[in-house]
């Protein structure tokens, strides 16, 4: 903590195409931009075994259901049997897991790779239906909590 790290690819803007990219779900199924629809959540966590990550996903999973109109998904660098594992022992019931473990394909094209530790930083993208990205924040510092209000309100007025 309180270390810089180097992230791997482009930093994804507001406006920015929704890049796309290649991840398993946790029965190892590949999913690709294409495959998820509507108003997205991608909320990027580097490890749901850890607080603020766990913190973040269970936050994500309670607002989905105020959310009816909005897909949720969590990435992470988990394998997929550990993100079944984790949501099966805490509920976590509303939201999709991606595992990027095999290509580290989101984290390249989203600018989340963090290049020495083949870890994802903390990160959220909201993905309008169009395929447009209309909010992306980058959390500095790995122990920080995102803006989940911005990111919700976003996704709340879009789903309207």
């Amino acid at each position: 903590m309180g270390n810089p790290q180097t992230l791997v690819g482009p930093e994804i803007k507001v406006g920015d195409t929704a890049p796309d990219f290649k991840m398993v779900d946790n029965t190892l199924k590949p999913v690709t931009l294409a495959d998820t629809k509507g108003v997205r959540i991608f909320s990027v966590v580097p490890s749901l075994d850890t607080p603020v990550c766990d913190a973040q996903t269970r936050r994500f999973n309670e607002e989905a259901c105020k959310l009816p109109n909005v897909e949720i998904y969590t990435i992470s660098m988990d394998l997929p049997f550990a993100q079944k594992r984790w949501c099966g022992a805490y509920g976590i019931d509303k939201i999709k897991m991606l595992s990027d473990h095999r290509d580290a394909s989101f984290g390249e094209h989203y600018g989340t790779l963090i290049k020495d530790a083949r870890l994802e930083c903390r990160a959220i993208f909201v993905v309008d239906q169009d395929g447009k990205v209309q909010h992306a924040e980058y959390v500095n510092e790995v122990a920080s909590h995102p803006n989940y209000d911005g990111a919700l309100e976003t996704a709340r007025k879009l789903s309207a």
